[in-house]
C-alpha cells in the first residue's frame, strides 16, 4: 500500500540541488530505451502539429525530452514547467543555446499561460500523483491542448490487477546492470510500490478518456514502465 509521506519524500527529492546532480544518466539507466522513448514520442506529435507547434512540456526537469523535440524540430517553440528550480536548471543547461524557444515555468501547468498548445509530453511524473490530482493535472493540460493536438505520457505502470512489484523489482534490476542483486532489486521494488501512486495499464487509458482525451493508445513498454499517446477531444 501506497504511503502519502513516503511519497511526498520521494517528491521532495526533486527539490534538493545536491540530489539531482547526475539525473540525466541516472534516467537514462533506469528507463529502458529511454532516448527511443523520446523520438517515438516526437514522431507522434508530430503526425498532429504544425511546422512552427507550440509544444507544452510537463515535468520538464532534467531537459531531456525537450533537447530532443528542439533539436529535432528547429521551428518548434515550447513552455516548458516543472515545480523544482534544480530540476529547470539542470534542464536549462542541458538545452543551452536551444533554450531561446523555451519559455521556462517553475510551477504548474496551471501556472502555464498561452493556450492553445498543439501537442504535450508528460514524462516519469504521473506515477508520484495519487488518482484525484493525477485527473487533475490530465485535465489542466487538455484545457491547454486545441482539439485534435496529441498528449503523450510514460511512467510506471502496473500491468495487471494480480501484480504490484515483480514489474518494479525488474525495473530495478535492468538499472543495475548485468550483475544486479536481485533480492535487493525485489525489496528496492517493493518501496517504490509504497512510494508511488501506481495503476493499472486499465485505469490509466480510463483515466486519460476521463480527463477528455481519445484515441488512447499504448506504444511503449518496458518493464514496469508504459507509455501512451492520446488525443485532445472536443
Amino acid at each position: 500500500m501506497r504511503h502519502d509521506n513516503d511519497r511526498e519524500q520521494s517528491m521532495d527529492h526533486f527539490h534538493q540541488a545536491a540530489q539531482v546532480t547526475g539525473y540525466a544518466q541516472k534516467a537514462a539507466r533506469m528507463v529502458p530505451g529511454l532516448a527511443d522513448l523520446h523520438l517515438m514520442s516526437l514522431l507522434l506529435l508530430s503526425e498532429r502539429a504544425p511546422d512552427d507547434a507550440k509544444m507544452l512540456v510537463v515535468g520538464a526537469g532534467g531537459g531531456l525530452e525537450l533537447k530532443c523535440f528542439a533539436q529535432a524540430r528547429p521551428d518548434w517553440s515550447f513552455a516548458a514547467v516543472d515545480p523544482s528550480r534544480p530540476m529547470l536548471d539542470l534542464a536549462v543547461q542541458a538545452l543551452g543555446p536551444l533554450g531561446s524557444r523555451v519559455d521556462w515555468i517553475e510551477g504548474y501547468v496551471d501556472d502555464v499561460p498561452g493556450a492553445p498548445f498543439d501537442g504535450a509530453s508528460c514524462f516519469l511524473v504521473l506515477h508520484f500523483l495519487p488518482r484525484p490530482e493525477r485527473l487533475a493535472l490530465l485535465k489542466a493540460v487538455r484545457a491547454r491542448l486545441r482539439r485534435g493536438a496529441a498528449l503523450v505520457v510514460a511512467h510506471h505502470c502496473l500491468p495487471s490487477d494480480d501484480e504490484d512489484t515483480l514489474w518494479l523489482a525488474r525495473s530495478v534490476a535492468f538499472g543495475a546492470g548485468p550483475q544486479a542483486d536481485f533480492a535487493q532489486a525485489a525489496a528496492s521494488g517493493a518501496g517504490m510500490a509504497r512510494k508511488l501512486a501506481l495503476l493499472t495499464a486499465q485505469e490509466e487509458e480510463a483515466l486519460l478518456e476521463e480527463a477528455g482525451f481519445g484515441d488512447v493508445a499504448m506504444f511503449y513498454a518496458g518493464f514496469s514502465f508504459r507509455g501512451w499517446v492520446a488525443v485532445a477531444g472536443g
